[in-house]
C-alpha cells in the first residue's frame, strides 16, 4: 500500500523541492546559537560516517587491544553499539530541529518529525520522489553550507562576548567620573580618556552587524529547518546503508553508483526479503539468508539486543558488571591518566631535588586518598604480596617494573583519554558547541569495560608505580 500524497508533499517541502516561492518569515535571532550547535552535531555525524572514519573505526578502534580485552571482540556487537549511539545522537538532533520548527510560520511546516518517523519505520515510497533527495553531492553541498554558517555564528558569539567585555570596561571608567568633577578637571578630558574604548566598541559593532548577515542570525526558521532536515534524512540513509546487516529493524536501502551516487530506500513490500541488498562502504556486507545477527558478547547476554523495536538508549545502557554500569568510568579514567603522569615524572633521567621529592610524596598521598575503596583494598593486598616476595631493590628491578607499567598503559591509557574526551564533548562547555569534528564513541571508552579486568589492570599499574618508587628511593646496599 502506498504512502499518502500528503506525506510526499511534506517531504518535498521540507527538503526544498516544492518549487514554490518562500515568503519571508521571522528570523532566528538569538536562537542562532542553538541552531548552530545543532548544525555542528549534524556535521559531526556526517563526518563520523565518512569512508575514512569508518575505516578507522573498523581497523583501528574496534581492533585495539584495550577494546578487545576490556569490552568485546564481537565485531557485530561493537557495530551495533556504534549504530545505537549515532542514532541516539541523530534523534536528539531531530528533537532540536522540531523545537525550531515550532517557531516557523511556513505553510508546509510542522511535519519534520512525522516524516522522520515514517522514514525510520521504513514506510517510504521513494520511487515517486527519485534518488536526488539523498544524493551524495547534494549532501556535501549542504554540509559545506552548514559549516560556513557554524563558523560565522561562532565568530558572532565571540564578537558579542568581546563587546560585552569592552562595554564593562567602559562602564567602569565612566563610573570614576560619576561623582562631582573636581575644578581642576575639565569635562572635555572625559571622552578623550575613553576614546580608544569608544573606537573599539564601534569597530566591534560593525563586525557584529556584518556577522549577523553572514551567520544564522538573519536567517528564517523555515530556511534553517529545511537545510537541517535534509541533512538528517541523508545521515539516516547513510546509517541504514552502513549498519543494515548488523542492526535489526533498520530499513533496507540500495546504494546507486554513477555520476551522482545516492541512496534509495527500498519499498515497504520488499522489507521482508531475507537476502539484504548490497551497498557500498568500508564495512563488509554479509550476503546470507540468516536471521539478524544476535549478540554473542560475554558482557551482555540475552536476546533483547536483536529486538528491532528496542530503543537506542536501552542498547547503550551498560550492565552492572561493567565500569559504566557502576558509574565509575570517569573516575577510573582520571586514576589512569594520573598514573601516566606519575610514570612520566619517574621516566626522567635527571635526579629529583628534595623539593620535587616532597611534592611527589604529597601528590602520591593525595592520589591514594581519591582512589575508590575497591581499588584501595586491592592495592594494599597486592603490595603486601610484592613486599613479601621482593628481593633486593636496584635500578634493574625498577626498570623492569617501569617497562611492565608502560606496556599496560599503552593500551589502557587511550581508553582513559577517550573516556575523558567523551565526557568533555558532551558537557555544556561553550567551546564544544560549535565543534563539528567527529566525536568519541562509547565503545572506545571504559563505559562497557568489564569491571574485574579493568580493576585488575589499574591495580597492576599502581603496584608497578609503587615498586618503581621504592626501588629508586631505597638506600643502596
Amino acid at each position: 500500500m502506498g504512502v499518502p500524497k500528503t506525506w510526499l508533499s511534506d517531504l518535498r517541502a521540507i527538503v526544498g523541492n516544492d518549487g514554490g516561492g518562500i515568503p519571508k518569515h521571522e528570523v532566528i535571532g538569538i536562537l542562532a546559537f542553538e541552531a548552530a550547535a545543532t548544525m555542528s552535531h549534524l556535521v559531526s555525524l556526517h563526518k563520523a560516517l565518512s569512508e575514512n572514519e569508518l575505516h578507522r573505526l573498523r581497523s583501528v578502534t574496534m581492533r585495539s587491544q584495550g577494546v578487545s580485552y576490556l569490552n568485546s571482540t564481537d565485531q557485530s556487537f561493537l557495530l551495533r553499539l556504534a549504530c545505537a549511539e549515532l542514532m541516539s545522537d541523530l534523534d536528539r538532533v531531530a528533537d532540536a530541529i522540531s523545537r525550531l520548527e515550532t517557531k516557523s510560520r511556513a505553510p508546509h511546516s510542522k511535519s519534520f518529525i512525522r516524516v522522520y518517523t515514517e522514514l525510520k519505520s521504513g514506510n517510504s515510497e521513494q520511487e515517486q520522489l527519485g534518488p536526488g533527495i539523498f544524493c551524495k553531492k547534494k549532501t556535501e553541498k549542504k554540509v559545506k553550507k552548514m559549516e560556513k554558517y557554524i563558523y560565522a555564528t561562532s565568530k558572532l558569539c565571540m564578537e558579542m562576548e568581546a563587546m560585552d567585555v569592552s562595554r564593562q570596561k567602559l562602564n567602569k571608567q565612566c563610573n570614576r567620573f560619576s561623582g562631582p568633577i573636581p575644578i581642576t578637571t575639565q569635562s572635555t578630558t572625559i571622552p578623550n580618556y575613553n576614546n580608544e574604548l569608544f573606537i573599539e566598541i564601534k569597530s566591534q559593532e560593525q563586525r557584529i552587524q556584518r556577522l549577523k548577515e553572514e551567520s544564522l542570525w538573519n536567517r528564517t526558521f523555515d530556511k534553517v529547518v529545511r537545510l537541517m532536515s535534509a541533512a538528517v534524512f541523508s545521515i539516516f540513509a547513510r546509517v541504514c546503508s552502513i549498519f543494515g546487516p548488523f542492526v535489526p529493524g533498520l530499513p533496507t536501502v540500495v546504494t546507486l553508483h554513477g555520476k551522482s551516487s545516492s541512496i534509495w530506500f527500498a519499498p515497504v513490500s520488499k522489507l521482508r526479503i531475507r537476502t539484504r541488498l548490497a551497498s557500498s562502504g568500508p564495512i563488509e556486507r554479509r550476503m546470507s539468508n540468516e536471521v539478524p545477527i544476535r549478540n554473542s558478547c560475554p558482557i551482555i547476554g540475552g536476546s533483547k539486543e536483536a529486538e528491532p523495536n528496542r530503543k537506542w538508549n536501552e542498547i547503550l545502557e551498560a550492565p552492572p558488571n561493567t565500569v559504566g554500569g557502576s558509574c565509575m568510568a570517569l573516575r577510573y579514567a582520571d586514576v589512569i591518566v594520573s598514573a601516566e603522569k606519575f610514570l612520566f615524572l619517574r621516566s626522567s633521567d635527571e635526579p629529583m631535588t628534595d623539593k620535587e621529592v616532597k611534592w611527589e610524596l604529597a601528590a602520591r598521598d593525595e592520589f591514594y586518598g581519591i582512589l575508590p575503596r575497591r581499588l584501595r583494598g586491592a592495592l594494599r593486598r597486592k603490595l603486601r604480596e610484592c613486599r613479601r616476595d621482593a628481593g633486593s631493590c636496584d635500578g634493574f628491578l625498577a626498570e623492569g617494573w617501569k617497562d611492565a607499567v608502560e606496556r599496560i598503559l599503552k593500551w589502557l591509557g587511550p581508553m582513559a583519554h577517550d573516556t575523558q574526551r567523551w565526557q568533555a564533548e558532551r558537557n555544556m562547555d561553550r567551546r564544544q558547541w560549535f565543534d563539528p569534528k567527529p566525536k568519541a564513541l562509547l565503545l572506545q571508552t571504559l563505559h562497557f569495560s568489564n569491571m574485574e579486568k579493568t580493576e585488575a589492570a589499574i591495580v597492576e599499574v599502581l603496584v608497578g608505580l609503587s615498586c618503581v618508587w621504592m626501588c629508586m628511593n631505597c638506600p643502596a646496599e
